[in-house]
């Protein structure tokens, strides 16, 4: 209907122009004014939908695309001063989403009534463990019914260096702990416990950035970083 009104005004004022009636002319010069802040504020309330919705992507969207194709509207004047703030809780919305997206959770049936749950990510950035190239390291958290709760790292090359125990540089959002770690006499897996997993547990549930150096057999220390924000605890409910 709003797309029909813009388009006779367009009509009534080609025809205005073409017969050369004053009068006829400022009318669908108005009719198509009219029409056009009609669109806008069309816009401005799916902005304004989206806002109570708290959908701030959507908001966004909305928003910008009103001030491109209306931009001297009284909508978008009047949306204008709230762009910046719907901007950045966009932008926080979807590094939400992102953070979140780095984890995955693992829930496996074990013995006859029992289940194994993990919470597990990647490093930020693949580490060259022994030499060969970088390759992804990864942090896991599990809960095991007959093993209990334990926190490692797993390598996809190259070995730890700590079968006989080490200590480990644990850094969260710039904050320094030294935690326990121990290398497990076995070939099943590359992978190095983090001994305090309940300490390692509060630090990636309270933080953003958290990195773990750690010894390798070959090349000496590495470190691996991981983005742990996106964490959701009520996946090993137990753990809290």
């Amino acid at each position: 209907m709003k797309t029909a009104s813009l388009a006779i005004a367009t009509v009534l004022l080609l025809a205005a122009c073409k017969g050369e009636d004053p009068q006829v002319a400022a009318q669908a010069a108005a009719a198509q004014a009219a029409a056009k802040e009609q669109a806008a504020e069309a816009m401005a309330k799916q902005f304004d939908d989206a806002v109570v919705a708290q959908n701030w992507t959507l908001a966004k969207a909305h928003g910008e695309i009103l001030q491109i194709e209306h931009p001297t509207s009284a909508a978008a004047e009047r949306v204008k001063p709230k762009l910046d703030e719907i901007k950045a809780k966009a932008e926080e919305a979807q590094q939400t989403v992102r953070l979140a997206s780095l984890w995955a959770y693992g829930d496996e049936p074990v013995g006859k009534d029992g289940h194994q749950l993990s919470a597990a990510i990647y490093s930020q950035e693949p580490v060259d463990t022994d030499g060969s190239g970088a390759h992804p390291v990864r942090l896991i958290f599990r809960d095991h019914p007959e093993w209990g709760r334990s926190s490692y790292l797993v390598l996809e090359a190259g070995d730890f260096d700590c079968y006989k125990g080490c200590k480990l540089k644990v850094t969260v959002d710039s904050k320094v702990h030294t935690l326990p770690g121990s290398r497990p006499k076995t070939d099943d897996a590359i992978a190095m416990f983090v001994e305090d997993w309940k300490g390692l547990w509060k630090l990636a549930k309270g933080g953003k950035q958290l990195s773990i150096e750690f010894p390798t057999k070959t090349v000496g220390k590495r470190t691996a970083e991981f983005e742990v924000g996106g964490l959701d605890p009520s996946k090993l409910p137990k753990w809290n």
